[in-house]
């Protein structure tokens, strides 16, 4: 698969999920960056806004194997992990796999559950494998987490560990539609039977393992990755910033503008790039200090003003 060829699956991809979800594209472009850049994504909105919808869409629609857990307060990491069950007829304990064996995983609701059950997806989302009873069991191919979130001031949730929070690539929100797009969700829903809306696979998992692969060959010049790596290190010397972003947020940041560049069919990075993803992929990873959270500083406002701070490169396109 070439970039032209990938950027025009990417394409169809992004119209199939638009055609059965309300959103802004540029919100389904930051799901499937997720997906190209091989990682994971966090998606934080009220309920009723579509996370649960767009998991399954963009899984179906990938043509991957799907699964939901639903995280409640009295879920065990063996009710995602899997657990050993004893044979009777052979008198030898069986792996039994939890929900977490899938190509995509919808993580729904997932700081519903107590931080040591939310830590039992940690490795599974780090290493591609789980570990039960000291034996170690490979994930299918590809893996990656969609996980879903209610804002944390809501009743019965718990604040994911922040070594959790930074194993997902990107994080970001639908949002409410506007008065239009609510307005065509009546109509969508008037023309149809069924509550949910259904959608066609438009690539195949090979063709996704080979999607996930190419941005290892997209070009990054080198005064590119300085500015990657200036607009991290800006975040831990900010006024406002408690912890900065880690070594392991700057490479997630050049992993996913290599993915921007894959979706957008170019065998480049550009400092637009950088811009285009520096939110859903720093925001969360930034902790703010007291002083800031009593200001209602939000992270993405450091973001901003760090990417208006640091000089940006002059790239020969």
């Amino acid at each position: 698969m070439d970039n032209a060829e990938a950027s025009a699956v990417c394409s169809s991809v992004l119209d199939e999920v638009g055609s059965a979800v309300i959103g802004e594209r540029e919100f389904f472009e930051t799901v499937l960056l997720g997906v190209v850049g091989r990682g994971h994504v966090l998606l934080e909105d009220v309920p009723g806004t579509g996370k649960t919808l767009t998991a399954r869409t963009m899984a179906e629609t990938l043509g991957l194997a799907f699964s939901r857990i639903q995280f409640t307060p009295d879920l065990l990491p063996a009710d995602i992990t899997g657990t050993h069950v004893f044979n009777e007829r052979e008198r030898t304990f069986e792996f039994n796999e939890g929900p977490v064996f899938a190509n995509v995983v919808l993580a729904d609701e997932i700081n519903r559950a107590p931080p040591k059950t939310q830590s039992a997806l940690l490795e599974a989302m780090e290493e591609g494998q789980v570990t039960v009873d000291g034996d170690t069991y490979e994930l299918p191919r590809p893996f990656f987490v969609i996980a879903t979130q209610n804002p944390v001031e809501m009743e019965g949730t718990f604040e994911l560990p922040e070594a959790q929070v930074d194993r997902f690539l990107v994080k970001t929100s639908i949002g409410y539609p506007d008065d239009e797009g609510e307005f065509e969700l009546l109509q969508r829903r008037a023309g149809r039977i069924e509550q949910s809306p259904s959608v066609r696979t438009v690539v195949s998992p090979e063709a996704v393992e080979d999607l996930r692969e190419l941005p290892e060959s997209i070009t990054v010049e080198e005064s590119v990755l300085r500015y990657v790596s200036a607009v991290a290190r800006a975040t831990r010397e900010h006024r406002h910033v408690d912890v900065g972003v880690s070594p392991r947020g700057t490479q997630r940041l050049f992993e996913a503008v290599r993915a921007r560049a894959v979706i957008r069919g170019r065998e480049f990075v550009t400092p637009d790039d950088v811009k285009a993803v520096a939110d859903p992929v720093l925001a969360h990873r930034i902790v703010l200090t007291p002083e800031a959270r009593v200001e209602n500083v939000e992270e993405a406002a450091v973001v901003e003003t760090v990417l208006g701070e640091v000089e940006v490169p002059t790239v020969a396109q």
